[in-house]
């Protein structure tokens, strides 16, 4: 896979020497909620996974990237398309930075702008979805910005600290590729 460049960062594929950031970020609490992790990850598995990730998103059925500044630095956040539907043309959209001092700086804007154009041109997908909490005023701001619509909300859908919570679901068709 070509790295994808925008004008501040890139994304590119997952490397061996990206375990001990995804190491961290799979095992970080705090952002659990947003990722659906439910359990710790070791270095083993994610070794492995690591060992698979040469696998394309017809294999996988997702697609991982890292999100990175410049060839010197490692990796900022991840940006994953998954539960890819080749057959009906359509994938989840999930992202985050690891560090919170991050995460305005539009950094997640330029990675989904890069992943949207990707999807829609280079796999020639027709839908692209995203599930976020509604509480996450953030990543609502940030999906809504490139057209993501909410379509729907699952009501109790997600229980978090003994409190079942709401997840909206948001939804961009293809019109423009």
């Amino acid at each position: 896979m070509v790295t994808l460049k925008g004008d501040s960062i890139y994304l590119r594929a997952l490397e061996p020497n990206d375990l001990e950031f995804i190491y961290i970020m799979e095992n970080d609490q705090s952002i659990w909620e947003v990722s659906n992790t439910q359990t710790p990850y070791s270095r083993f598995l994610i070794r492995q996974y690591l060992e698979n990730a040469h696998q394309d998103i017809y294999e996988a059925k997702q697609l991982r990237l890292a999100i990175c500044q410049d060839e010197d630095f490692p990796a900022l956040g991840l940006i994953d398309l998954f539960d890819f539907d080749p057959k009906n043309n359509r994938a989840g959209v999930g992202i985050l930075i690891q560090d919170v001092a991050n995460r305005n700086l539009k950094i997640g804007s330029e990675a989904l702008s890069l992943l949207i154009t990707y999807s829609f041109k280079h796999l020639n997908l027709h839908q692209l979805y995203a599930n976020i909490s509604i509480e996450n005023e953030a990543s609502k701001a940030l999906f809504t910005k490139f057209g993501f619509e909410c379509i729907g909300v699952k009501k109790d859908w997600n229980l978090t600290n003994g409190v079942y919570q709401d997840e909206a679901i948001y939804q961009l068709i293809n019109q423009q590729f």
